[in-house]
């Protein structure tokens, strides 16, 4: 297994575990007799918990390698996985979706920490931004799968499918050539210790922060998108799986293009580019997304353009790192995922209309880290005329 499929692999873990089973929550929902709020819970907790295992697995594996901790937990998400397969209420699902997550975290971490100890400069920005198209195909495919086991068996055989698909990922950890990086020494408090180190990087936590905004209208899409298409605009669950794929097909078509614009375009300009596009399709949302094909056309603008956005910023922001790299991709996607699962939780509630609430999320997902880039360039800009000053 090539270095480029197994990272793309592990980067898959997120999309892996929710989007296959999103065509059964609304029959999770009426089967056990909940809101749609309760059955988000099993949707909200897994990024809650997946975000602070991120925080454990990072500085581990800058201590004790990135092998180890992928076998390890690669071995809790499968053991997660039959604990959802064999979950009979919507609390045990819960808190198999909490193991499962504990697991996934690990995959998703380590894909980062890879990307920057085994490639550098233009070459990282254009792997993430391939891996920004092959990653995708996950959502676009696994809710057509899932819905497809549906039509011949319960929703518990979804996880019993996950469950056999980590064991793809566990084979990788064990076959891959793991990178030689300097090891962190001492105490665990002194890894621990490393947040410090890193947070103090002003760069690195402003953008990082500012940057993980530009998510929040897709995780409220995610949460909210199966009782959008199926319980208010009346689709099926086959139907919802080919709408949510021409969403996913929005987001691989943008990372494909941000692949092709880092050729000749710096990576600031792209940035500024894809979050423009992200703010007018989102105000479009607002506009024309009160049916299910303008609510799919404007979503999938949206998502293109965080698409193009995402390998970008990561590059960026892992540029401002020199050192500690596991601990720093740790809190790159915990911040990403942390607020992705507040936006999931928010959509949950009894909104008028949820599409307005996604679109009122993608304006403020723009305007965050566009203001910040205001802020960025004109501080570059000053410290640049006070070198010139001096000389």
């Amino acid at each position: 297994m090539s270095h480029f499929v197994f990272i793309t692999l592990l980067a898959a873990f997120p999309a892996l575990s929710t989007d296959m089973y999103l065509p059964a929550l609304p029959i999770i929902q009426e089967q056990m007799g909940i809101p749609l709020a309760t059955a988000n819970l099993s949707l909200v907790l897994f990024f809650v918990f997946f975000s602070f295992s991120l925080l454990i697995y990072g500085p581990l594996s800058d201590r004790v390698g990135r092998r180890p901790v992928l076998l390890g937990g690669i071995t809790i998400y499968i053991l997660g996985s039959l604990l959802c397969a064999l979950s009979q209420s919507i609390w045990l699902l819960v808190i198999a979706r909490i193991i499962q997550a504990a697991g996934a975290a690990s995959a998703s971490a380590l894909s980062m920490a890879l990307a920057k100890d085994l490639y550098t400069g233009a070459e990282r920005q254009k792997v993430l931004a391939y891996m920004g198209v092959i990653v995708p195909l996950c959502p676009m495919l696994a809710p057509l799968f899932g819905s497809f086991v549906l039509e011949f068996a319960s929703w518990h055989w979804i996880f019993v499918c996950q469950a056999v698909l980590a064991t793809l990922a566990m084979y990788g950890s064990i076959t891959f050539d793991e990178p030689e990086f300097e090891k962190i020494r001492g105490s665990v408090w002194k890894v621990v210790s490393r947040y410090s180190a890193v947070l103090s990087n002003m760069p690195f936590s402003l953008s990082c922060f500012t940057f993980s905004f530009m998510g929040i209208g897709f995780f409220g899409f995610l949460a909210g998108s199966a009782d959008i298409y199926i319980l208010t605009y009346g689709l099926t669950e086959q139907e919802y799986a080919i709408f949510f794929g021409f969403n996913a097909l929005g987001f691989m078509l943008g990372s494909f293009l941000c692949s092709r614009l880092c050729i000749g375009m710096t990576s600031m300009e792209i940035l500024q580019g894809s979050l423009l596009g992200i703010l007018v399709s989102s105000i479009a949302l607002f506009f024309f997304g009160h049916t299910a094909i303008g609510f799919a056309i404007t979503m999938f603008f949206m998502t293109f353009s965080i698409g193009v956005s995402r390998p970008v910023s990561n590059h960026m922001i892992l540029e401002t790192v020199d050192s500690d790299v596991g601990t720093a991709a740790s809190i790159l996607t915990f911040t990403y995922f942390i607020l992705g699962a507040f936006a999931m939780q928010f959509i949950s509630f009894d909104w008028v209309s949820k599409p307005v609430v996604i679109s009122q999320m993608g304006i403020a997902a723009a305007i965050i880290p566009l203001v910040a880039l205001f802020f960025m360039r004109r501080k570059h800009k000053l410290a640049h005329q006070v070198e010139q000053e001096q000389e």
